[in-house]
């Protein structure tokens, strides 16, 4: 294949892509908005599950390096209720499928596979537009463009890519999150600590919980979830850090003070996280060389899966490619299919959405069972 690949965006789907190019040499350029690879904070930690995500870093050759990055006993669980009570408790045997790593951590190791120069970094998009059959320009917020014969859209939620395909538009789930972050736990906070265990701790609530992760370097990085229309958190001054960490905390009265502590406690600012969605079932009309993944193409509120669809899309799409060097348009066809049947196959008995009544820690305690977890 000679057609040299232009990809949107820097984060894992994309880059996964352009690994799996690179292993079957087919050119391939990615460009990044942000400024270097240490611009910004890569989030938290990441499953990275064995019918998935490892199936994409088998096909990047680099399950070594994966395996090298894996924090130990990060697959423990636990589930308590509001008081604070210990429902379930779940160690890391070593056994599980979805080994735990960090995503910065994961990130570098594919900007570390490939080579010097395939990341054009400051490089935002300020629009994209067709020229004709197979080809789009692409230009930059500073003036600059490219025209490209092959444009993957990987460059996330609010994609500048996307348009070319769909009008398709994100959507406020009615949830939004603010991340938290204890460092020294077990030193500084050793209460919360206990609490968390050695993996992830969940508090669930009907319209209230709280998600914890025990990441590496003795942090807690916390996801106060809470389900609140959009103009409900405009109201809170994010950028007066302890208003914002005391109106988000009172809404958390009366549970046990080594959670509430993962709101009062942080050592950074709280973020607002909001939650967005494209439809159900998003998918478009075949266009001559341009195509979307990971939250480009199925953007869904958090459930574990997004990060490994987006890593196996970029892997499935580069195979496809590969396989189909003279015919841009069966890979890129085949690709979509595969792609839109698997991020719209539905779990048999969810677990019980943030409002629902059983969004309690006996009613996920009941999921897990009925699972066989």
């Amino acid at each position: 294949m000679h057609t040299p690949v232009t990809i949107i965006g820097a984060g894992l789907g994309g880059l996964t892509l352009a690994r799996v190019l690179h292993v079957h040499g087919i050119p391939v350029t990615v460009y990044e908005a942000e400024s270097s690879p240490s611009a910004r904070a890569q989030g938290g930690l990441l499953d990275i599950h064995d019918y998935n995500g490892q199936l994409a870093l088998k096909a990047a050759g680099l399950m070594d390096e994966f395996h090298a990055i894996v924090l130990e006993g990060r697959q423990a669980l636990r589930v308590l209720d509001r008081d604070g009570t210990v429902l379930f408790d779940q160690a890391d045997d070593g056994t599980g499928g979805r080994p735990e790593a960090q995503r910065g951590d994961l990130r570098q190791v594919l900007l570390d596979s490939l080579p010097a120069g395939a990341v054009r970094w400051g490089h935002k998009v300020s629009g994209t537009r067709a020229l004709g059959p197979g080809r789009h320009e692409v230009t930059f917020t500073d003036g600059a463009t490219v025209v490209t014969g092959l444009l993957v859209g990987a460059d996330g939620a609010w994609s500048k890519v996307r348009p070319l395909l769909s009008d398709a538009a994100p959507e406020y789930t009615g949830m939004s999150f603010v991340e938290t972050y204890l460092f020294d736990a077990d030193t500084r906070h050793p209460a919360t600590a206990k609490a968390v265990g050695g993996g992830m701790l969940i508090a669930p609530s009907p319209g209230r919980e709280i998600f914890a992760h025990r990441e590496k370097d003795d942090t807690l990085h916390a996801y106060v979830g809470l389900s609140e229309p959009r103009d409900w958190f405009a109201a809170i001054d994010f950028a007066d850090a302890a208003t914002a960490t005391a109106r988000i905390a009172r809404e958390f009265d009366g549970w046990a003070p080594e959670l509430t502590a993962l709101i009062t406690d942080s050592d950074v600012a709280p973020v607002l996280r909001p939650l967005y969605t494209l439809p159900p079932g998003h998918r478009w009309d075949r266009v001559p060389g341009v195509t979307l993944l990971g939250d480009a193409a199925h953007l869904a509120a958090p459930n574990g899966e997004g990060a490994n669809l987006a890593m196996l899309d970029g892997a499935e799409l580069g195979e496809a490619l590969a396989a189909h060097p003279d015919d841009i348009e069966t890979a890129l066809t085949e690709y979509e299919q595969a792609m839109y049947a698997r991020s719209t196959e539905t779990v048999p008995d969810e677990m019980p959405g943030i409002d629902s009544t059983h969004n309690t820690a006996q009613g996920l305690i009941d999921w897990f069972a009925k699972k066989g977890q």
